[in-house]
């Protein structure tokens, strides 16, 4: 058997990377979103069991290198990744997307966690969050005062003082300008993912001079190689298929 490739996906980055992967290697994802059906390697969905499960799994299927392209918010999935490759004695190289950087005319409000998200947006009246899955768990706690748009990928019911878009990136800046102009919104909340996808909220945020309320990223375990672009882990694969690892 060729030596095998596992990659731990999710985002847009680490599917144009399973697209150039063949057949031998794995593209795994945690079943959060849709599955592509049209990927030339295997695709695996759902937990492997915390870092001890994976480092079984690495043995098991013989997987002799982890790229781990996930979010940069999947901090837990990166430790349990950077852990079992450890154990497993298998090299953890990772794909680390450059945060987005505030501009001259940017009001960054810059929080940890839901706590801070709360706070910070309390004096505002229509929030958009753009920071994922989080706020659909807390709709029933919006203050009178606010109504809050929820942009994530999950189709969810909302309420009077709530919407929910799913919707998935890339965002167009005239597609941005649209939606804050109908939403009226007088604050942002958003994570600082990086990436050209979903960057355009921001420049309109600046045009709008709205403030931005922005989660910081977590961190992120060491790997043994780290890129910073997906074309840049391409590279390193193609360099791989040449000492017999078929990419």
């Amino acid at each position: 058997m060729s030596a095998r490739v596992l990659l731990l996906g999710g985002t847009g980055d680490a599917l144009r990377i399973a697209r150039a992967l063949g057949p031998a290697h794995v593209y795994s994802l945690a079943g959060l979103g849709r599955v592509p059906a049209d990927l030339p390697c295997a695709v695996r969905v759902g937990g492997f069991g915390g870092a001890d499960g994976l480092a079984r799994y690495l043995a098991d299927e013989q997987i002799a290198l982890v790229l781990d392209a996930t979010h940069p918010y999947a901090a837990q999935i990166s430790a349990n990744a950077a852990r079992a490759c450890a154990q497993a004695r298998v090299p953890y190289w990772a794909l680390r997307r450059a945060p987005w950087q505030p501009q001259p005319d940017d009001d960054w409000r810059m929080v940890d966690d839901w706590t801070g998200v709360t706070q910070a947006i309390a004096p505002y009246a229509r929030v958009l969050f753009t920071s994922g899955r989080e706020p659909l768990a807390h709709l029933d706690e919006v203050p009178a005062h606010q109504h809050w748009t929820v942009r994530c990928l999950d189709a969810h019911p909302g309420h009077a003082r709530a919407q929910v878009i799913d919707a998935r990136g890339p965002f167009t800046h005239e597609g941005e300008r649209t939606l804050f102009a109908a939403g009226r919104f007088d604050v942002i909340v958003s994570k600082n993912s990086g990436g050209a996808a979903t960057e355009a909220k921001l420049a309109v945020a600046r045009e709008r001079g709205l403030p931005v309320v922005m989660m910081r990223r977590p961190t992120l375990p060491p790997a043994q190689r780290e890129f910073a672009s997906v074309q840049d882990a391409l590279d390193a694969l193609a360099n791989l298929n040449q000492r017999n690892i078929d990419v």
